[in-house]
């Protein structure tokens, strides 16, 4: 935030000059800009321009101006990206400070707007429509709206204006982030077999924790490690043993009823469990609820192995390449009363956030025709996956094939280091794969694993992606952050302090004040109007 800051400092004291002696600067600007623009082909200016973008980065990514991909389309296109990059575990936080002070880049990218921020800042002018431009100037937009009307409707909002560039990679491997894997070379050296049901996971933790299956003589291992309501690092799919999976809404569908999974007898009990059997008894890694990823992934990494159970969807990722062999992914476990379910992730379709231009930007069309570019289906794979020659080559019949990741590298820290990543603009569509791009090895991999592992036991329906109208967002944005924050807190005490049946009746009123009700009926009404539409 601090280069965020001193980039306002210069910015301020840059318009302070111009006051003074040259107001028309930016006039003159932008209209050199607009007397070299080409319309059609690249370069998309004649004589150099410079845009301000605002863009969250992974951990591992370098400054997306040290990236190849983007060096390579500013020569392409004459358009230099003055980037501003912050972590994105504070993006949010730090471009709503940025909203809020008037702060404005000239586009957002990889921007995450939720529809509550398209509609807000849509309907003040913070943002622009973005319909016309698309028209105009981005013809690979364009082209895949046309082909694709359900794309165009999903990102249109209810006023007709399409606010925010969509981000998709249609390949159906979010119906489930929770992989829950176990250490099976320690079950192998306790004598131990693959857990089936809770009870055995639970005994298989116990070992873990008293019967040094690493062999140091040391008591350091991590029985079970999670990252307490973080996607594919939380143990939502485990609720399922109680009968009632959860996800990161604490919102899911059954037979069309909008049900809040944090309130149900079966989060109850297993709330209890996670107590009683596994935090009284050491076999949480504390830090479970605290702990960033970096933390997180060096668990699996450290000199000796110490990790015996954790949650996420790339094994490799967490415990290395070398490591993995020692690991095994888990079914949904069987619980106390026989129950076997995963949830499924809610939403799906593409996200409409991706891309915002300011109401700053003197340069509106330049701009979309340089996102444009990243619409184009092989840059929209490179935009997601990473470049051409690094990541990919073309085969003979000019698919994009995966080219072997460097030894010792797990692929997804790998493409943090060369690609903006999911969250990036661009569309993949399911056309595209196996014709366009071939799917990365990982999501292969994670498609059978899905298959095998998870689709016998999934929920069947989920809460689908719906553009609320304006007045419910504004409900909702009023009710759930708030909720949403309380329940996620007081789940992390009950895990840690128990005491759920004592207070368990208190947090359920305070939920019914804090507009829970209203909340699913606002869900519930959306999800009616939405299968209705369907049946249309």
């Amino acid at each position: 935030m601090k280069s965020v800051f001193k980039r306002a400092g210069i910015l301020m004291m840059a318009g302070a000059f111009a006051l003074s002696g040259c107001s028309g600067d930016s006039k003159n600007q932008s209209e050199n800009s607009a007397a070299s623009f080409n319309k059609t082909g690249l370069p998309i200016v004649n004589e150099p321009v410079s845009l301000r973008m605002v863009s969250p980065k992974a951990a591992l990514a370098p400054e997306y101006s040290q990236m190849e991909i983007f060096k390579k389309l500013e020569e392409q296109t004459n358009v230099k990206i003055e980037w501003e990059n912050i972590p994105d575990t504070d993006f949010t936080e730090k471009k709503n400070l940025l909203l809020a002070s008037g702060d404005l880049p000239d586009a957002f990218y990889g921007a995450g707007f939720s529809d509550y921020e398209l509609v807000k800042y849509g309907d003040d002018g913070t943002i622009l429509p973005l319909e016309d431009l698309i028209d105009q100037y981005a013809p690979n937009l364009k082209a895949l709206l046309e082909r694709r009307p359900d794309i165009k409707s999903s990102i249109t909002a209810p006023d007709g204006h399409i606010y925010g560039l969509p981000s998709w990679e249609e390949n159906n491997l979010g119906t489930n982030p929770f992989f829950h894997v176990i250490n099976k070379n320690w079950l192998d050296k306790l004598g131990l077999k693959m857990p089936q049901t809770l009870d055995e996971y639970t005994e298989a933790l116990v070992a873990f924790k008293t019967q040094d299956p690493n062999g140091n003589g040391k008591a350091d291992e991590i029985p079970l490690s999670f990252m307490h309501m973080q996607w594919c690092m939380d143990i939502a799919g485990i609720f399922g043993a109680f009968g009632l999976p959860d996800n990161m809404e604490h919102r899911v569908v059954r037979d069309g009823k909008v049900i809040f999974t944090a309130t149900q007898p079966e989060y109850k009990e297993a709330l209890k469990y996670f107590n009683e059997k596994w935090y009284k008894q050491g076999l949480i890694d504390p830090e479970s609820f605290t702990q960033d990823a970096a933390q997180y992934l060096a668990k699996g990494k450290t000199t000796v192995e110490t990790l015996g159970s954790y949650i996420w969807w790339e094994v490799d990722e967490v415990v290395g390449t070398e490591r993995s062999e020692d690991y095994a992914l888990l079914s949904p476990l069987k619980g106390p009363d026989g129950d076997q379910s995963i949830g499924r992730g809610n939403g799906g379709g593409p996200g409409r956030g991706a891309f915002v231009i300011t109401k700053e930007n003197q340069n509106p069309e330049i701009t979309m025709r340089w996102i444009d570019q990243q619409y184009e289906p092989y840059m929209a794979a490179q935009i997601h996956w990473g470049p051409l020659d690094v990541v990919f080559k073309k085969d003979e019949n000019g698919k994009l094939v995966n080219l072997p990741i460097p030894e010792g590298t797990s692929a997804g820290e790998f493409r943090q280091k060369v690609a903006p990543g999911a969250g990036g603009p661009g569309v993949i569509t399911i056309e595209d794969l196996g014709k366009v791009v071939d799917l990365e090895p990982r999501a292969q991999q994670r498609v059978k694993d899905l298959e095998k592992y998870y689709d016998p036991y999934m929920e069947e329906e989920n809460y689908p992606s719906i553009f609320f109208e304006p007045e419910e967002l504004d409900k909702i944005n009023r009710i759930e952050p708030e909720l949403i924050k309380y329940v996620n807190t007081q789940r992390g005490k009950f895990i840690v302090d128990g005491g759920v049946d004592e207070q368990w009746d208190s947090y359920v009123k305070n939920l019914d004040k804090m507009g829970l009700n209203e909340l699913m009926e606002i869900y519930q009404k959306g999800l009616d109007r939405y299968n209705a539409s369907l049946n249309k």
